[in-house]
């Protein structure tokens, strides 16, 4: 569905009909199929590096930490102690690199069921895959469902880190997986997962946040802007086995200093508690 035209590139599918994003190309760096799916890299004018899985933008270097720190953020400061991170999908790195640097976490693993995504993040997106020779860090390449059948209560914090719900990722939106991952997190775990933009994908959410509902006692929306994610907004799914969790306060508030120190770009305790605050119609249908 993507192609290029007249020196630009332009993000077509299904999922958004009647709308696109296009960036101008400035060159192509990488255009080859893996095992799973198309991959791609190219320089954009103003958006520098970009990364493209089956026609679709998975991040840029422009704009990608509005991305990568929340989805991080929210559950890790959320959790009184995030020891044991699990990450499914972030093949490039980017959730990763901000997992790692908090300073409670001891271990992360990262399950990417794509080698080549992994290789080429390395390889063109240096500053988002630096987090892959952090000594926190198991990799595993394989798929996420398999590997949370055999570890089952055993992570503080799961992040799922997805492309949208066609190709690969489908079934990363099914209550299926979040039965798979209530077992693989400890008592008091936290989930966050991707949860697509309200513009586009409402009637997905009120499903997801649905079924998340009946498997879990707390369950949470928060959203972050990315001027190159459909519509510019970006959701997540937040779900907690402990009773007493309420994302909308961060359990530790960083400090100015802290938010230096961790090479902080959008999240601070204040866009923690302002990003649960949702437009009156996305609130009606949610609440």
């Amino acid at each position: 569905m993507n192609h290029f035209k007249d020196g630009w590139f332009t993000e077509l599918s299904p999922l958004w009909p009647g709308q696109a994003t296009s960036f101008e190309v400035e060159e192509v760096l990488y255009h080859q199929p893996s095992k799973f799916q198309d991959v791609m890299v190219f320089k954009s004018k103003t958006y520098g590096t970009v990364l493209v899985l089956d026609g679709v933008i998975q991040c840029t270097e422009r704009d990608e930490f509005a991305y990568q720190e929340m989805i991080a953020n929210l559950p890790l400061f959320s959790h009184p102690c995030p020891k044991k991170v699990l990450i499914i999908g972030g093949g490039d790195g980017g959730v990763l690199r901000e997992v790692e640097k908090h300073p409670l976490v001891e271990s992360v693993v990262l399950c990417e069921i794509d080698e080549d995504v992994i290789n080429v993040s390395k390889k063109y997106l240096p500053a988002m895959a630096k987090g892959f020779s952090s000594p926190k860090l198991t990799l595993h390449v394989g798929d996420g469902f398999e590997f949370m059948k055999q570890n089952q209560d055993a992570f503080d914090v799961i992040i799922t880190d997805s492309s949208d719900p066609v190709g690969p990722a489908e079934s990363l939106f099914k209550q299926s997986y979040y039965e798979l991952m209530k077992t693989a997190l400890r008592s008091g775990g936290i989930l966050c997962s991707q949860g697509e933009s309200p513009w586009l994908h409402l009637e997905l959410i009120k499903e997801m946040q649905t079924f998340c509902k009946a498997l879990f006692p707390v369950v949470d929306y928060a959203y972050s802007t990315i001027p190159t994610y459909p519509s510019g907004q970006i959701g997540f799914m937040l779900c907690s086995k402990n009773p007493e969790t309420n994302f909308r306060e961060p359990v530790t508030a960083v400090s100015k200093e802290e938010i230096q120190n961790l090479n902080l770009k959008y999240y601070n305790p204040e866009i923690h508690k302002a990003s649960f605050i949702l437009p009156e119609f996305v609130r009606k249908v949610l609440s």
